[in-house]
């Protein structure tokens, strides 16, 4: 009968631009400052659950990127299990590690996501996304983004997807246009959601952007694809974040007085839905409430995956946050701020903390675990007992190619 794995120690750079950094250097912090807080030492670790998504393209590294880090600290001998799996490579990683320490495989993983993303050759970045779909199917894909645009009344300009600009935006416009067409939600709303990132991102030192925006600066900011502008959208970065995993046996052992326990975390894959079947992010979401025996309700702060503002107003609706047409008065009333009802992305979010792809889910545990623990400073909620991450990547048919969800408690 599997236990429940408990987060011992949490650890992570500052996101933002490393160029003079390796993929060596930023995991390595990321990895001894989780183990210092774990109060564990390299030679405790069992496992290793290693995740990195854009090494082969951006720095060449192929087939073994995580023995190359961990060996780089003197780390060996263990299994080193390497993950990709588009932006949710991290929280697939994660989820990986607690479902092994919850069934006795191991006493002590540690779960790392890593990243560099930028590159002189802004094409060679674009590359790494335009990878995240069915590349033998990329001209039915694009078409049928283009399609979606012009049917919901927008303007496809799908020849400059992958060039420019990440393919993704393309594809989060279409869920934009959805949003304005069938909920009446407004370029505000998505404004509104940058505006508040970009205050709690202020309030987190590792985030790689930390000006607040106005709503009216984010509307007037330059436009990559209508009706997005650049705060609207998710930025590009380098970064490392990392999770010591500990059974409950191991957690007492080590004295952890109020342990961050992981309640329940599912990783689940897309699947070609029939109309009006719920799709992939809910019908997760709906399973991990029911494996932890909670509601939405419960929830304390939420990190969701908010590659863009639009993804961020999907998410409350999918992971229960509000019911059918409630998204308006969510974001309106201010019920996902600090403060709010149901605080959401109190780490800045993607779109201000940043999304170093390989290192964004455990970028959110980190996050949350800080939280529980009562040691997130100005960004504190207040009481902070239970809480949600929720990480998706890749592009499949009509939905997220991957999503992995996670519920932590104290």
């Amino acid at each position: 009968m599997p236990t429940r794995a408990v987060v011992a120690g949490v650890g992570m750079t500052a996101f933002g631009k490393h160029l003079d950094r390796s993929l060596k250097s930023l995991a390595g912090e990321a990895i001894r400052e989780a183990l210092a807080d774990a109060g564990l030492e390299t030679g405790d670790l069992q496992a290793a659950y290693m995740g990195n998504a854009a090494a082969a393209l951006i720095t060449g590294q192929v087939c073994v990127p995580g023995q190359v880090v961990l060996r780089a600290l003197g780390i060996g001998h263990i299994p080193v299990i390497n993950v990709e799996n588009a932006c949710a490579t991290a929280a697939t990683a994660f989820q990986q590690a607690a479902t092994m320490v919850a069934h006795g495989v191991h006493d002590v993983v540690l779960a790392c996501g890593y990243e560099k993303l930028y590159h002189p050759d802004k094409k060679k970045t674009f590359e790494v996304f335009s990878g995240a779909i069915d590349v033998e199917d990329k001209e039915h894909v694009l078409a049928e983004v283009a399609r979606a645009i012009e049917a919901a009344g927008g303007l496809s300009d799908i020849d400059n997807a992958g060039q420019n600009r990440s393919l993704f935006i393309d594809i989060y416009v279409t869920w934009a246009l959805r949003l304005m067409s069938e909920q009446g939600i407004t370029r505000e709303h998505f404004a509104m959601v940058s505006a508040k990132n970009s205050v709690h991102g202020s309030l987190n030192p590792k985030a790689q952007y930390r000006d607040v925006i106005s709503v009216q600066e984010v509307l007037a900011a330059r436009e990559v694809a209508w009706p997005l502008t650049l705060p609207m959208c998710s930025p590009v970065g380098d970064g490392a974040a990392a999770a010591i995993l500990v059974s409950e046996r191991k957690a007492r052992e080590l004295g952890i007085a109020a342990p961050v326990r992981v309640d329940a975390t599912i990783l689940r894959s897309g699947w070609d839905y029939a109309d009006g079947e719920i799709g992939m992010a809910e019908a997760s979401a709906r399973e991990l409430y029911e494996l932890a025996g909670i509601g939405p309700q419960d929830l304390d702060c939420v990190e969701l995956h908010d590659a863009s503002a639009p993804s961020e107003l999907m998410y409350y609706e999918h992971l229960g946050l509000c019911g059918r047409g409630g998204i308006t008065e969510l974001i309106e009333q201010g019920h996902t701020r600090l403060g709010g009802r149901i605080p959401v992305n109190t780490s800045g979010g993607l779109m201000r903390k940043g999304h170093p792809i390989g290192a964004t889910g455990l970028a959110q545990i980190v996050e949350l675990t800080d939280q529980l623990r009562g040691r997130a400073g100005p960004r504190q909620v207040a009481g902070a007992r239970v809480a949600l991450a929720e990480n998706g990547g890749g592009f499949i048919g009509r939905d997220a190619a991957a999503i992995a969800l996670t519920l932590l408690s104290r």
